[in-house]
């Protein structure tokens, strides 16, 4: 994976993801590879599932990931993880975010969040690495950056250097929020490194 990879990104609406995989993509554009990035937010303002699919390469024709050939999943919610399992080959990499957020089918009674999915994911042949991401975002100050905590999480298993996403980071992301994202960026690398 040291020259080309692809990375899923899934969760549900509103937890950053699209932030999330722009910053990815910006940062490995500027360590100098070529990038594309496509995005699926149908009912993401209604809590339904978000995912981006990102490719990166000397050269990139396609931004979607066929089935078995995501190389690294970040999984903003444990559910989500698996509902990709399909992308996944052996040896991936999965950054699982542990938060559980309850589909409507469960928040309403009519059926059970399953309280093995961490389990479920270790048994396969994939590397996890779960984070408690809303946690972390907490200690730095802002709950609002735990996707900034994710791509921190996942930034070891990419060859970019930490300076190029905080320089990203630094671009991107509003002043006022700034700050707090660059230190949830730091709390989610520790957690890999």
């Amino acid at each position: 994976m040291e020259g080309a990879g692809n990375i899923l990104f899934s969760g549900v609406g509103g937890q950053g993801i699209l932030l999330a995989s722009e910053i990815t993509a910006y940062s490995l554009l500027a360590a100098g590879y070529d990038a594309k990035k496509s995005e699926v937010h149908g009912m993401a303002q209604r809590g339904g599932s978000v995912t981006a699919q990102l490719r990166y390469g000397k050269k990139v024709y396609s931004p979607l990931i066929e089935p078995g050939q995501a190389d690294i999943q970040v999984a903003f919610e444990m559910m989500e993880a698996v509902r990709y399992l399909p992308y996944l080959h052996k040896g991936s990499k999965v950054i699982v975010n542990t938060q559980k957020i309850l589909p409507p089918a469960v928040a309403t009674g009519q059926a059970e969040y399953p309280a093995d999915v961490l389990d479920n994911l270790i048994e396969r042949e994939i590397v996890v690495v779960p984070v408690n991401a809303f946690d972390l975002a907490r200690e730095v100050g802002e709950v609002r950056t735990a996707n900034v905590v994710m791509v921190g999480a996942m930034s070891p298993f990419l060859p970019v250097n930490p300076d190029v996403y905080e320089d990203i980071i630094r671009a991107r992301v509003p002043e006022k929020f700034r700050d707090a994202n660059l230190r949830a960026f730091e709390a989610g690398r520790r957690v890999s490194e």
